[in-house]
């Protein structure tokens, strides 16, 4: 472990710093608009309120779970991390870890409902334990399976202010179990020069790795032609209107011609670009979804 600096940040910034604040964000966002479209115009503000809340600190405890189990590896893939800095013990991370985790749960039981904190609870289970733990070191196509416990974001917020699961909020998590490997293996190829040997040491089967660089690509290529088809189901199946399709539509040819680009120049760069856009894809997609609801133009 590498001896703490003399420079440590302040406690509570190394506990935020387990939390994995600017996906929790992405993620408190997604749920946020699986709340809004749940109801025809808003949802009452302690569902929304507790409701995200308790998706957030459930994530978080997720995240400090991930900071726990992955702390070897990290010491060579994310040495920053509070754990290999020495800032923090991997018991006071396991404590911080389960606080958050339980008062998550106290919220969506005692303030929101049941159901959501029963799916909150598996999501969290599955992305801590199944995802982390497990299949992240037994297939290489562990981030196409552990992308469903990140994609129910939008069923959780939909189901905190209805208490019911609809079939509008599985499209909303396959929308994103979708967009997960598409988004994620450009960034594996970008670093794969830099990891290779960290996967390889510590028995990780990422998919550049344990099939190469050109197959990942294909494969990225093939997910975004059928993220493509899978954004156009909403505006099919009624759940949205003309300006959501005017926006899914180019986005999605966008993020093939990224795909079709990874393949042709093959370098680090345009890999980079790829996992960008793909960020920006899924947030400007969703606010698209919010904007139509509220807007909706049908012919």
């Amino acid at each position: 472990m590498i001896k703490p600096s003399s420079h440590r940040p302040p406690t509570w910034q190394c506990y935020l710093n387990l939390c994995k604040s600017n996906v929790v964000i992405e993620m408190i966002f997604t749920s946020t608009v699986g709340m809004l479209l749940a109801v025809p115009m808003f949802p009452p503000w302690p569902a929304l309120i507790y409701g995200n809340l308790g998706i957030a600190l459930a994530a978080a405890s997720a995240a400090a779970i991930n900071h726990y189990v992955d702390r070897d590896i990290d010491k060579k893939l994310n040495p920053h991390r509070p754990i290999p800095r020495g800032y923090l013990t991997p018991t006071q991370v396991m404590v911080f870890a389960g606080i958050v985790g339980v008062l998550s749960m106290i919220i969506l039981v005692a303030l929101v409902n049941t159901l959501t904190a029963v799916l909150t609870l598996l999501s969290l289970f599955g992305y801590a334990i199944v995802y982390t733990r497990y299949l992240k070191r037994l297939t290489s196509q562990n981030i196409v399976i552990g992308g469903a416990f990140g994609a129910t974001p939008p069923l959780l917020g939909w189901c905190a202010v209805t208490g019911s699961i609809h079939p509008h909020a599985i499209l909303l998590m396959l929308i994103i179990f979708v967009w997960t490997p598409p988004h994620f293996w450009p960034l594996a190829i970008a670093r794969l020069e830099k990891y290779q040997q960290i996967y390889a040491d510590h028995k990780i089967p990422m998919l550049p790795v344990t099939h190469g660089a050109a197959h990942t690509r294909l494969h990225i290529f093939l997910y975004s032609i059928l993220l493509l088809v899978i954004t156009v189901l909403p505006y099919i199946t009624h759940m949205s209107g003309l300006i959501y399709l005017a926006v899914a539509v180019p986005l999605g040819v966008g993020f093939i011609y990224y795909a079709i680009l990874m393949m042709r120049r093959q370098d680090q760069k345009t890999a980079m670009t790829t996992f960008w856009y793909s960020i920006v894809y899924i947030t400007v997609l969703f606010a698209a979804l919010l904007i139509d609801h509220y807007f909706r133009i049908t012919l």
